[in-house]
């Protein structure tokens, strides 16, 4: 994912801005310097400085927006607040800030220029400015008019890209791919390796785990979110029914016609839109229903503002002639036998304080009044109360580290001997981390073909399901090397992109670990 977004994190204006051109154009970010001003909360007025160059809240509120903007347009959904924090938008746009700055720094240094007759000449290969085929001056101005830019703005936008990109591809094109890497990357695609191995799941060594009541009082206080009991609430409730009011409800010619007006696709037939004097019954009885449901809503409101002061729920439920129900303690997740169903009125008991009367809550099947009784917090019950439950996580938990300690033992006796392992049999590289009789690990099939000799064991285990492998070399089978100097040339090709990117990215950490950086921790806050 993080490769999608290095692809576009240079593109994201023009993706947001010009969303005609999102499939033929890639444009940048406007960066503004120093705009800074009060955060509204005592604050830093900036979301990082580097180098004592500010980038400005506003810039980055703006940047933030395009880039999630960006993801959601890529991945054909709107992104949920888990997903977005998993995904680590707010650093991804805040580093990538960091980064444009410190490379046009750098840019001029290098002696980096852009003239404007590049920006004239990149702009009018823009298809949203073209008409026939041809840059158009007109379209130009009245496609950044309407997305209210101006010119001046966004040609400095693109000078400044066109330098970011300057100073990314000379750091790219000094990259090199040496001969030994040729030479390494044709014996991976070419030679085939067994692997000695043995594994551990935590099922294995679930027996072995002890744990102390010291051990499972700490192990609690550091999960305490996993036990906690949810909260609960007990309530009492008033359900009026507006049908029972329809009946008492006239309505005027005028009121039904309007009515039929306002929700005429409602009376569909074959031939299409019914006529009015055809459905003027059930336009009249829908009118009523609709007019006795907004009656009942406002005398509910009426009597919940009269007796809210007292919390007194009978007297609100007497003046509309309804019935009070009372429930026992009851959870979100499983709520109360006659609340079954009825999320909105569940969700606004919780939202209420104890004693506190609220509503009205308007459902299918009518309009409730709501007071609570009672409320319990969520809590962490005693250690005795769930010693069970606690030490059953407890101990997987145990188990797991116990599992990969195991495999870590195991592979320093893998230089020693002795080890009864079993074997993958002979396989050649794959991409897709297929490793046979193990399964599906990257990792572990690029650690594999890191090994010569025999005996030599990986750094480090690897996961692969719920099973820690220690592995080392069995044999290695190498491909002779009489083709090498033939494909040497497509190798070099395969590699020098991934050498580019590593370059890229090994200079770009260089201005950062040199740079003094101060990031606003506000703008990384959920």
């Amino acid at each position: 994912m993080l490769g999608v977004m290095r692809k576009y994190k240079q593109s994201i204006v023009i993706k947001v801005v010009f969303v005609v051109i999102v499939l033929s154009f890639i444009g940048t970010i406007f960066l503004v310097w120093g705009k800074g001003g009060s955060d509204g909360r005592g604050g830093k007025s900036y979301a990082a400085t580097v180098n004592g160059t500010k980038i400005s809240l506003d810039e980055f509120q703006k940047s933030y927006y395009r880039t999630r903007g960006l993801y959601e347009q890529i991945y054909g959904r709107t992104l949920t607040p888990e997903l977005e924090k998993q995904m680590g938008i707010k650093k991804l746009t805040i580093d990538t800030l960091i980064d444009n700055v410190l490379i046009l720094g750098e840019a001029k240094k290098m002696g980096i220029k852009v003239n404007k007759d590049e920006v004239a000449a990149e702009i009018a290969k823009i298809p949203a400015f073209q008409k026939n085929g041809a840059f158009d001056f007109g379209t130009y101005q009245q496609t950044l008019k309407a997305n209210r830019i101006t010119p001046k703005d966004f040609e400095e936008s693109q000078e400044q890209e066109m330098l970011l990109q300057k100073a990314r591809n000379k750091v790219k094109d000094g990259a090199t791919v040496t001969d030994a890497e040729v030479k390494e990357a044709f014996k991976k695609q070419n030679d085939k390796v067994n692997l000695a191995y043995v594994s551990f799941s935590p099922a294995d060594v679930k027996g072995s785990v002890k744990l102390t009541d010291q051990e499972l009082t700490t192990y609690l206080q550091d999960h305490q979110n996993d036990f906690k009991t949810p909260e609960q609430v007990s309530v009492a409730y008033a359900v009026v029914n507006p049908a029972q009011l329809a009946a008492k409800v006239s309505v005027t010619p005028d009121e039904v016609q309007t009515y039929y007006q306002k929700n005429i696709d409602r009376y569909q037939g074959k031939g299409g839109i019914l006529p009015f004097a055809e459905v003027k019954d059930k336009a009249t009885a829908d009118a009523q229903k609709q007019k006795a449901a907004k009656e009942a809503y406002e005398k509910a409101a009426e009597a919940v503002n009269k007796f809210k002061a007292n919390g007194d729920i009978d007297g609100a439920a007497a003046a509309l002639g309804a019935k009070v129900e009372k429930t026992p303690l009851f959870t979100g997740k499983a709520p109360a036998a006659g609340l079954a169903g009825e999320t909105e009125v569940v969700a606004r008991a919780f939202a209420l304080k104890q004693g506190e009367l609220g509503g009205p809550v308007e459902t299918a099947k009518g309009i409730y009044l709501v007071k609570v009784l009672d409320k319990k917090p969520a809590a962490v019950p005693p250690l005795a109360q769930i010693k069970g439950a606690v030490e059953a996580k407890a101990v997987e938990v145990k188990a797991a580290d116990l599992a990969k300690k195991k495999a870590e033992e195991a592979l320093a006796q893998f230089a020693k001997g002795g080890v009864a392992a079993k074997e993958t049999g002979s396989f050649g590289y794959a991409p897709t981390g297929a490793v046979p009789a193990i399964g599906t690990s990257p990792e572990l099939m690029e650690a594999s073909f890191t090994l010569n000799a025999p005996n030599q064991a990986a750094k480090q285990p690897f996961k692969v399901g719920d099973r820690w492998y220690a592995v080392a070399l069995k044999s290695r089978t190498e491909a002779p090397l009489t083709d090498l100097a033939k494909n040497s040339g497509s190798i070099k090709a395969a590699l020098f992109p991934k050498k580019q990117q590593e370059a890229l990215e090994k200079w770009v950490k260089g201005l950062r670990d040199k740079a003094k950086i101060d990031i606003n921790p506000l703008v990384l806050q959920d």
